[in-house]
């Protein structure tokens, strides 16, 4: 399980157990507890997009390099 998953879990268990409680204070807290999930979720899906663009921009500098190494020869 990726932490993006397990982050997007969670906040679905704090919805649900939001909607089963009968007591306010008890569902607002789950409601901010489903709402801080999200926002983990939210940056963990920005942060391995970065990754992911930063490593196609690495591959895409190391193959310019190969081809600059390869037009000297």
């Amino acid at each position: 399980m990726t932490t993006l998953a397990f982050y997007e879990e969670r906040a679905v268990e704090a919805r649900e157990a939001a909607g089963a409680t009968t007591l306010a204070n008890v569902r607002a807290r789950h409601l901010r507890a489903a709402a801080a999930w999200d926002e983990m979720a939210a940056r963990a899906s920005r942060i391995a997009r970065f990754r992911d663009e930063e490593a196609a921009r690495r591959l895409m500098r190391q193959d310019d390099a190969a081809l600059i190494l390869a037009s000297a020869d």
